[in-house]
């Protein structure tokens, strides 16, 4: 959401509220801005949107970025020990609350913010108050947002994880499989089902590494530069950054919130990778499960059926991961479209990034899911290479052995050429393939090495275990 400007600035003001309801009820459909009019009903529906959905996904994060805030606020004595020990436990009652899912964000009440403030008020009175000292709400969404992309980057890790040990898997196992490889969709030459796993296992190591890169460039800390332009209280925002586990600060509070928006445009260009791998992944499935190339076959009880044609058996689980797979790579078009031409400061238009990126991250983890799900049963035709088009496979392979056997290159290829277009081509399937990566030599060592490297440069410390040091620390 965006500036706070605090409450009402006099009695009187709050006095006009009094249709409302009783005066804790006022309090809390007040907002956090609240001026002395009402803001007409269908401006607020219109601009609140669909946000509170949302923020219910950030509201563990809320208060743990509350937490911090405050154990900040007690050690720069804006307040004392024992009206910290007030807002902890309320905190922490909060978020016990939203692990029981028994949490709410209340009819009226504007954001997830204001929704916990008002419960710190209601309880503790002016003591909730003090709690939003010295940040705005624009840097509290920052640090909420920054803390959920990490758990869901690192949930992210996790099932890409469980995907690349199954390729990997399926590639030795189908390592000595042979299978037809193609360029411009035509027979090309002779590949492996164990070259084919294991190509996708190693691109997911391209799309782990860039993921890695907007890991670091969201695990930075944003709190304490407020609406945009800082605070002239005397916060300790390194201490903040050590609370909540990020590795390091947005020292300049105004990068810090030009960091709203394209954040997310890094996130999405990450989702879009993934989801160019997993939506070839589906493609190739989908193309060669059908009877024309007979390449894998999909359990039954994977497929769906006609309700005309009763011999189908539709891939449909892969139609669906290619298309939503397709939606990813479209997200970071639409961030750039909805985040263009801003000028420096928060605008109203970056709350839209929330549709756009949080349904994303959900889609990606589901893809990753069923991926994975169906991969494991996916059978191969070790019989693959039945028909005659399929002897033009091995025609490098006989230029090879020609060149080899010390004719030039150029002639040898001149001369397999003749043979193929005289229709005296013999295929010899003997295949000797042995540098680094090709059908003899797999490398399944060195791309788990490489896979191992780069896992190992995400912080393996999540969200819970900062606020369980938090609270350990601050007690």
């Amino acid at each position: 959401m965006g500036e706070c400007s605090g409450y009402p600035d006099s009695n009187r003001d709050t006095e006009n509220y009094l249709h409302i309801g009783a005066a804790k009820k006022i309090f809390k459909h007040m907002k956090l801005w609240q001026k002395s009019y009402l803001t007409a009903q269908e401006i607020e529906t219109f601009t609140v949107g669909k946000d509170a959905n949302f923020d219910l996904q950030l509201a563990p994060y809320d208060v743990l970025g509350s937490l911090a805030h405050a154990a900040m606020l007690r050690r720069i004595d804006l307040l004392t020990d024992t009206e910290y020990t007030q807002l902890q436990t309320g905190l922490l009652d909060i978020y016990a609350a939203i692990q029981a899912d028994t949490f709410q964000i209340e009819p009226g009440v504007e954001d997830i913010h204001s929704q916990v403030e008002f419960l710190l008020t209601e309880r503790y009175g002016e003591v909730g108050k003090k709690l939003h000292s010295g940040r705005s709400r624009n840097d509290q969404v920052l640090v909420d947002l920054r803390l959920y992309f990490r758990a869901e980057i690192t949930e992210i890790v996790q099932l890409t994880q469980s995907l690349f040990d199954l390729l990997q898997q399926q590639s030795e196992r189908y390592a000595d499989v042979p299978m037809p490889g193609y360029t411009h969709t035509q027979v090309a030459m002779i590949s492996s089902f164990g070259l084919w796993f294991g190509a996708y296992a190693e691109t997911l190591v391209d799309d782990l590494q860039l993921l890695q890169a907007v890991y670091n460039i969201n695990n930075q800390n944003p709190l304490g530069s407020a609406a945009g332009y800082g605070s002239s209280f005397p916060l300790d925002r390194a201490y903040t950054t050590q609370l909540l586990g990020f590795a390091d600060l947005n020292y300049n509070v105004v990068h810090a919130q030009m960091g709203r928006g394209k954040t997310e445009q890094f996130l999405a260009f990450s989702l879009a990778a993934f989801g160019a791998t997993l939506g070839r992944l589906a493609n190739d499935i989908c193309t060669f499960s059908s009877q024309n190339f007979g390449f894998v076959r999909l359990p039954d009880s994977y497929t769906t059926g006609s309700s005309i044609m009763p011999h189908k058996k539709n891939p449909d689980v892969f139609e669906i991961l290619r298309a939503k797979c397709n939606l990813l790579q479209a997200l970071p078009g639409q961030l750039a479209l909805l985040t263009n031409n801003l000028l420096t400061g928060y605008h109203r238009d970056l709350q839209l990034t929330k549709e756009v990126i949080f349904p994303a991250l959900t889609d990606l983890k589901s893809c990753l899911r069923i991926a994975q799900f169906a991969l494991k049963d996916l059978h191969v035709n070790p019989d693959s290479l039945v028909g005659d088009h399929y002897q033009y496979l091995y025609t490098v392979e006989e230029v090879n052995r020609l060149v080899l056997s010390g004719t030039p290159f150029r002639d040898a290829y001149h001369q397999v050429g003749q043979a193929v277009e005289a229709g005296t081509f013999v295929a010899d399937p003997e295949v000797a393939h042995t540098h680094a990566g090709s059908i003899g030599h797999l490398c399944h060592a060195e791309i788990q090495q490489k896979w191992d490297r780069v896992v190992a440069g995400f912080a393996s410390e999540q969200v819970e275990e900062a606020l369980v040091r938090l609270i350990q620390r601050e007690k």
